[in-house]
């Protein structure tokens, strides 16, 4: 099966030191505010259509963040309706910080980060040293995998790309 637009796949590093591989990228390809707080666009803002980002270890896929992009709604329930007895059912207009899905939702560019069961993430493995494979949970792993992907695909057949928050929604998301 071949997309009608390019996926690109991205591992960052420096996400706990203050998102430095998301931003590092954002500000050279996608775009960035200067000085007097315009957007400059880098050469790939107006190809990317959305970000999706997995980032809380080991856990199913519970809901999704929207960052407040009300306009997706439909999609995004569509698109979830068919995890439902795999225990993925909810939207959520909330924002969630400290991921590197900010990188690309703070200069308008769809940004949604998926919420996942925490697995003693907080508790047990989050910057420790049973932050490794062993501590997967390989049926959580494989449930967060298939809805990202599936989520990825959707996007990319789409016909055009998905609604983005306007000037002003991506203003107070800067804040």
């Amino acid at each position: 099966m071949k997309p009608r637009r390019t996926l690109r796949i991205a591992l960052w590093t420096g996400e706990e030191q203050g998102l430095l591989g998301s931003r590092a990228y954002a500000k050279e390809f996608v775009g960035h505010y200067d000085d007097d707080g315009n957007l400059q666009k880098g050469r790939d803002y107006d190809k990317i259509s959305a970000y999706y980002n997995l980032d809380n270890g080991t856990g199913k896929i519970r809901a999704v963040y929207l960052q407040g992009n009300d306009q997706v709604s439909h999609s995004f329930r569509s698109w979830l309706e068919p995890f439902k007895d795999m225990g993925a059912t909810t939207l959520t207009l909330q924002n969630t910080g400290g991921t590197d899905h900010l990188s690309f939702d703070g200069v308008g560019v769809p940004g949604f980060q998926f919420i996942q069961d925490n697995v003693a993430y907080w508790s047990r493995t989050h910057h420790s040293n049973m932050d490794n494979y062993d501590h997967l949970v390989p049926d959580d792993m494989k449930q967060a995998a298939t809805i990202t992907a599936a989520f990825v695909w959707q996007t990319a057949q789409m016909d055009g790309k998905l609604p983005r928050k306007s000037v002003e929604e991506k203003r107070e998301a800067r804040k």
